[in-house]
C-alpha cells in the first residue's frame, strides 16, 4: 500500500528534477521552428513575458515588431497582421501587447533585447488611456509584470546605469517588486548607497541568479507548449485597392456593424456598455490627459530606444471624438495629450504617425476606446511607407 501510493510521488519528483537539470541547448533544439510565426498573432502573454520567442523574432528580418495594448488583439480584415498577410508583403508583422502593457512593461521588455534593438524597425502604438492623472495602477501592471524580464534588468549592465536607477526606483513602487525579497533587495542597492543594503545584496544575489535560471528554462518550456492561435479575418477583398478604395471599404464595413448607436461604436461592444449609458453622461468633465506620471515612465522608453538605437515609429491614436463630448470629457484634455506626446517623440529624433485630427472620422474607432476598421487603414499606409524608409509626413493622407 505505502509502495503504491509513494511511487507516483517518487516519479513525479524524478520528472521534476530531469525537467530542472536538462541543459537549456537541449530544451531550445525541441522547440519547433515554426512557433515563431505561430506567435507572431497569438497576443500569447507567457511569450511577451519571456524572452526567447521574441529574441529569435528580432534575429529575423523578416519580422517587424508592432508594440502595443488591447487594440493590437482586435483582429478585423484591416488589421496589419491580416492586411500584410493577404497582400503578400516583405514582412510579417509580430505583436506583441495586450490590455494594460503601458510603458513601464514595453521598458521592461525592451531592457531584455536592448542587443537587437541597434537598427531595427519597430511599431509602437500609443494609447491616450494609458496618460490617466496617476498614471498605471497594480490592476494594469501586475498581470503583465515579468519577473524575468525584472530580474535580467537588475543583471544587465549594458543599459545607463542612471537610465537604470530611474527605471528601478519608479518599479520599486508595485508589488510584484516590492514584495519580491531578492529583487526588491537588488534595486534598493542599485539606488541607494547605504552600506547595509549593499552587503545585503551581495547575499541574495548569487540565489537571485538560481531563480534567474529557473525563470529562463520555465520561458523555454512555455516556448516549447506554444500558444493558442487566436480568430482572424483574413478576406481577399482588401486585396489589389489603393488606399482610398480601403478607406471607402472599411466605412461600409463599420457602418454595417454599428447601427444600434450614435457613437460609430460597433454593435457588439456598445451592447456590452449600453445599460451603463444614460449614467456616463457628463462622468468625466474637467478630465485631462495633459498630466501624468505615464509621461515620465513613457519617457524611460525613448531613452531606451534611443540608447539602443532603434528606429521607432510611434503610432498616436485618437480618442472616439463623438462618445468623449457625450461623457463630458473636455477637448482641451485631449488637445494636451496629443500635442505633448508628439512634442516628446520628435524631441527625441523619432517618427510619429499623429492621427488626432482623426477623433471624429466614423469608423475609425471601433468601440469608445480602440482603433477599428478605417483607423487600421491609415495605419497600414504608415505601416508600410516606415517598412519602405519614406517619410511619414505630420498629417495622413491616403493616396491612390
Amino acid at each position: 500500500m505505502k509502495k503504491a501510493l509513494f511511487s507516483p510521488i517518487i516519479l513525479a519528483f524524478l520528472v521534476l528534477v530531469m525537467l530542472v537539470v536538462m541543459p537549456n541547448q537541449w530544451i531550445e533544439k525541441m522547440i519547433p521552428k515554426s512557433r515563431i510565426s505561430q506567435a507572431a498573432t497569438e497576443l500569447n502573454p507567457f511569450m511577451f513575458q519571456g524572452k526567447y520567442v521574441q529574441q529569435k523574432m528580432l534575429e529575423d528580418n523578416q519580422y517587424l515588431p508592432i508594440y502595443g495594448s488591447s487594440e493590437l488583439a482586435r483582429l478585423d480584415r484591416f488589421h496589419p497582421a491580416n492586411y500584410f498577410k493577404e497582400t503578400g508583403a516583405d514582412f510579417t508583422p509580430f505583436l506583441i501587447g495586450r490590455g494594460g502593457t503601458e510603458s513601464l512593461i514595453h521598458f521592461l521588455n525592451f531592457s531584455e533585447h536592448t542587443g537587437q534593438l541597434q537598427g531595427k524597425k519597430i511599431v509602437f502604438v500609443i494609447s491616450p488611456q494609458w496618460f490617466q492623472p496617476k498614471g498605471t495602477d497594480e490592476s494594469h501592471f501586475v498581470p503583465n509584470y515579468s519577473s524575468l524580464q525584472g530580474y535580467d534588468l537588475a543583471f544587465n549592465n549594458k543599459i545607463d546605469p542612471q537610465l537604470k536607477k530611474k527605471a528601478m526606483e519608479r518599479l520599486l513602487k508595485f508589488s510584484p517588486v516590492q514584495n519580491d525579497p531578492f529583487l526588491s533587495v537588488m534595486y534598493k542597492a542599485e539606488i541607494t548607497n547605504n552600506t547595509w543594503t549593499k552587503r545585503e545584496c551581495a547575499l541574495v544575489r548569487p540565489m537571485a541568479f538560481v531563480y534567474r535560471e529557473l525563470l529562463i528554462k520555465k520561458d523555454l518550456y512555455y516556448s516549447l507548449a506554444g500558444g493558442v492561435p487566436r480568430k482572424r479575418d483574413i478576406s481577399p477583398k482588401v486585396r489589389h485597392k489603393t488606399w482610398d478604395e480601403l478607406a471607402v471599404q472599411a466605412d461600409h464595413f463599420g457602418e454595417r456593424r454599428s447601427t444600434n448607436n450614435r457613437f460609430f461604436v460597433s454593435n457588439n461592444q456598445y451592447m456590452k456598455i449600453q445599460k451603463l449609458v444614460p449614467s456616463l453622461k457628463d462622468n468625466k468633465v474637467g478630465a485631462s490627459y495633459g498630466e501624468s506620471p505615464e509621461y515620465h515612465d513613457f519617457q524611460l522608453v525613448l531613452d531606451l530606444l534611443k540608447e539602443s538605437g532603434a528606429e521607432p515609429l510611434f503610432i498616436s491614436i485618437p480618442v472616439n471624438g463623438k462618445w468623449y463630448d457625450y461623457t463630458g470629457f473636455p477637448k482641451e484634455g485631449r488637445t494636451a495629450y496629443y500635442e505633448r506626446i508628439k512634442k516628446q517623440i520628435e524631441s527625441e529624433g523619432f517618427q510619429i504617425a499623429d492621427f488626432s485630427t482623426h477623433e471624429y472620422d466614423p469608423y475609425f474607432m471601433k468601440d469608445t476606446i480602440h482603433i477599428g476598421w478605417k483607423g487600421w487603414v491609415y495605419a497600414d499606409k504608415v505601416i508600410k511607407d516606415f517598412y519602405e524608409g519614406k517619410k511619414i509626413e505630420t498629417e495622413v493622407v491616403l493616396a491612390r
